[in-house]
């Protein structure tokens, strides 16, 4: 019988039959790959905002299949567990430890969590306390930690309401916050009743692109408001008190202005949309007093239907409260009535409304490209200004005097400039809550940035001048080791973290304009997965043919010896450019710890395969008509990808492998389709049909219907006649990502399949566009490698 069952599973393999048919239930990855599956991660070190103590947060690494499978609500693009509100699915705390931050040799006080469902982690304003959300069978409760001894508690008669997935807190000051609740009377949910559909369009343009998850019917619509109406509470944590404020809301945003003065609210309003998911509904923008009045209606935003693709809102959009004691307000208004295509000097303003609020608004700043971003400094009279032009791909930031007085570019660069980034402020948090640039009396910023250069990143901390413009180096990480500052505790100690390959992250202190002091640790984590450290891994540079840069990490096997040439797995994600040198410009450094995500392809080096991940693969030109050469371009990175490892001796270039998640997905059943490089290929939650995403996609901003050719050359599907290579299709059951529905897996499947190819599709249930359980990330390192191995070989044999 045994001999029977072996001699059958050969001939299955020999003829192409899914081994999975012959078992039921969920496969497991070998030994090796199985064991670093099962490590736990390291914690997160999340500093207190006084930096006076250190949370060492644990997450459950994985949720479980019975944590996915929950009864859940799929309405205006959202997602959410029926019975609590919250979203799904939703990372859960395993541990929480915290400890004084400077002082390393400080006990560990352990927060005892009363049992499971515990998560959202968040500091108060002062770090004298935390606040924790835990969700129950019926609801989502709001718990309050004494970060001075670690105890819990949970506040009563509080059910925080997060069916619009916001989980939104509005820090007033450190003692007390405004949070959303469920209803007192919110009663039961609406039954379902027979009532015909109807949706209608009067001939305005309304380019939406294909999301899913929206509401179907009136039932779907009643169902919605009842689980988004929700209730503001005022929380006092000193006392565990709360009380209602104002009335029930459609409530997607609420926010303190000032200093906990004024409260700032964003509210859905009716009509409901088919086509649109929830943060594209009508809004209404209210300014209120504490207790919740309403001083003033600031503006009623329309259902965003019949916008441009890359368009906006006519009108007022886009409202930020000052987060100091001038208690301002700040919105952006298009220039350009929202159409990206208009010829206009200014496309956006931005304007401002003080207290008490009843005069009019002030112009404070004109920008000739799209608003993108705006934050405060903590002086109170500045803002960070930053704006965008689509076309070119480049952003400028500005210093913006709030005063209304003329603003001065900061820096401007290309949206994929690495080499000669500026960096990001460094920020910290206020009072109430809100997050601001720190400045110096001396009218000083900082900035902190990747430091990304043709060896690897370096990372950095600089001083900008707000009065001249000048910068000056304070830190720069070493080559040896990556150091990333997080804050300036003073004037001469930093804060920051700082690992290497072989030293997983640690949090450090060092001393301001002294680089050759020693770095005093402050925690100690150790390697929870050493055994990685044995792959042996490299950053590899090299050119295409045209001369642009391209690069990627070649991770070989612990076994591995030099001058084997193994199976090898390239595995890429297509990213496009304007600009041929930023093309060449390498993400990443050597002096990094590696870290795998569950599903990560680099865990197959354990399985002896040889594995060239993040290898680049740009798509160079204009942003208009960019991927009307895709596929020349991506053909060209692979045939360079396959030379240099070939010239590097390590793989064996005619079993050759080509794998991609999401867009890279598209990129490999693309590069099946029309070339022959690769003998297999591994496709991921992708999308395959490109007329079924006819608005748009990626970078794509024209229609189907105006570069027809291009849709239909870039669609795989309609080329499944072309790809005679073994292909192997995986995708969530539940996959909430625009564009990439199951579907797509499913037809290239039938597709394949149909015309006699070698294919295999695995469907992970209750899994979405990345695939968080367990059993599901066993399953899909199971299924890589045995692919793998059956169509290219087994990698420790000779060829």
């Amino acid at each position: 019988m045994l001999l029977r069952h072996a001699l059958l599973l050969l001939l299955c393999v020999a003829l192409g039959e899914p081994l999975q048919a012959q078992a039921n239930g969920y496969r497991q990855p070998s030994t090796a790959i199985r064991e670093l599956l099962d490590a736990p991660a390291p914690p997160r070190l999340l500093p207190s905002p006084d930096k006076q103590t250190l949370a060492l947060l644990e997450l459950k690494r994985f949720n479980s299949l019975a944590e996915l499978a929950r009864p859940g609500l799929r309405l205006a693009g959202l997602r959410f567990d029926a019975a609590s509100g919250t979203p799904q699915p939703l990372a859960t705390v395993r541990r929480l430890r915290l400890r004084s931050l400077l002082q390393p040799d400080a006990p560990e006080r352990a927060v005892e969590l009363p049992g499971e469902g515990f998560h959202s982690f968040s500091w108060a304003p002062d770090g004298q306390r935390f606040v924790l959300e835990r969700r129950v069978d019926l609801g989502n409760e709001l718990w309050m930690g004494d970060t001075a001894s670690g105890e819990l508690r949970q506040i009563p008669f509080v059910r925080l309401s997060n069916a619009l997935g916001q989980g939104e807190q509005a820090w007033l000051n450190p003692r007390e916050l405004v949070v959303l609740t469920i209803p007192k009377r919110r009663g039961a949910a609406p039954r379902a009743q027979p009532s015909p559909v109807v949706q209608e369009h009067q001939g305005r343009a309304s380019p939406e692109r294909s999301y899913p998850d929206l509401l179907q019917s009136p039932h779907d619509e009643a169902l919605f408001e009842h689980h988004a109406r929700s209730q503001m509470t005022l929380v006092n944590l000193a006392s565990a008190q709360s009380r209602d404020i104002g009335e029930p809301g459609l409530f997607a945003y609420v926010s303190s202005v000032g200093e906990g003065q004024y409260l700032l609210t964003e509210r859905l309003v009716r009509p409901f949309s088919y086509r649109l998911t929830w943060d594209d509904f009508p809004q209404v923008i209210e300014l209120r007093q504490r207790d919740g009045r309403v001083l003033r209606e600031l503006a009623k935003l329309p259902l965003k239907a019949g916008v441009a693709i890359d368009g906006v809102l006519p009108g007022p959009r886009i409202f930020y409260p000052s987060p100091t004691k001038d208690a301002a307000v700040y919105w952006v208004e298009a220039l350009d009535g929202g159409n990206p295509n208009s010829r206009v000097a200014f496309r956006d303003r931005v304007m401002r409304l003080d207290p008490p609020y009843d005069g009019e608004p002030i112009e404070v700043q004109r920008m000739p490209q799209r608003f993108t971003r705006l934050r405060f400094l903590d002086d109170g009279q500045h803002a960070l200004l930053t704006e965008t032009d689509r076309l070119r791909a480049w952003t400028r930031t500005y210093l913006l005097p709030l005063n209304g007085s003329q603003s001065k570019p900061l820096f401007e660069h290309s949206l994929r400039e690495r080499y000669r980034h500026p960096g990001a402020p460094l920020m910290r948090t206020l009072a109430n809550g809100h997050s601001v640039i720190q400045s110096t009396r001396e009218g000083e910023i900082f900035l902190i940035g990747q430091g990304a250069n043709p060896r690897g990143e370096r990372p950095f901390l600089d001083r900008l001048s707000i009065k001249d413009l000048s910068v000056q180096r304070l830190f720069q990480s070493a080559d040896s080791a990556y150091e990333m500052p997080l804050a300036t505790l003073d004037d001469k100690r930093l804060l920051l973290q700082r690992e290497s390959p072989v030293e997983p992250p640690n949090l450090y202190l060092r001393e301001l304009g002294n680089g050759g002091a020693t770095a005093q640790a402050l925690t100690r984590i150790k390697d929870p997965s050493p055994q990685l450290r044995k792959i042996k891994r490299e950053l590899i540079s090299f050119k295409r043919a045209d001369g642009v840069e391209l690069s990627f990490w070649l991770h070989l096997p612990p076994d591995y010896k030099e001058g084997e040439r193994r199976p090898t797995l390239v595995w890429a994600y297509p990213l496009e450019f304007n600009d041929a040198a930023l093309a060449g410009q390498l993400a990443g450094a050597p002096s990094r710890y590696a870290t795998f995500a569950g599903i990560s392809p680099q865990l197959l080096a354990l399985d002896g395969f040889v594995v060239l991940h993040d290898a680049t693969m740009p798509v160079v030109g204009d942003a208009r008509t960019m991927n009307d050469g895709f596929i020349e371009q991506i053909t060209m990175n692979a045939r360079a990808i396959i030379d240099k490892a070939e010239e590097l001796g390590v793989a064996d270039t005619r079993r050759m492998a080509i794998g991609g998640h999401s867009y890279g997905a598209f990129m490999a059943a693309n590069l099946l389709a029309h070339t022959k490089l690769f003998k297999a290929g591994i496709a991921r939650s992708g999308a395959y049909n490109r007329t079924l995403t006819p608005f748009g996609f990626q970078s794509e901003r024209r229609s189907l219907w105006d570069a027809r050719e291009t849709y239909l050359k870039l669609s795989p599907f309609l080329y499944a006649n072309q790809i005679r290579e073994p292909l192997l299709l995986i995708h969530g059951e539940e996959d909430s990502n625009s564009g990439t529905y199951p579907m797509q897996s499913e037809r290239l499947y039938q597709a394949l399949a149909g015309l006699g190819g070698t294919v295999r599709y695995v469907a992970l249930p209750h899994e979405g566009h990345g695939y968080t359980a367990r059993e599901s990330v066993g399953q899909v390192q199971w299924e890589m490698s045995q692919w793998l191995r059956t169509h290219l070989g087994d990698p420790r044999a000779n060829p």
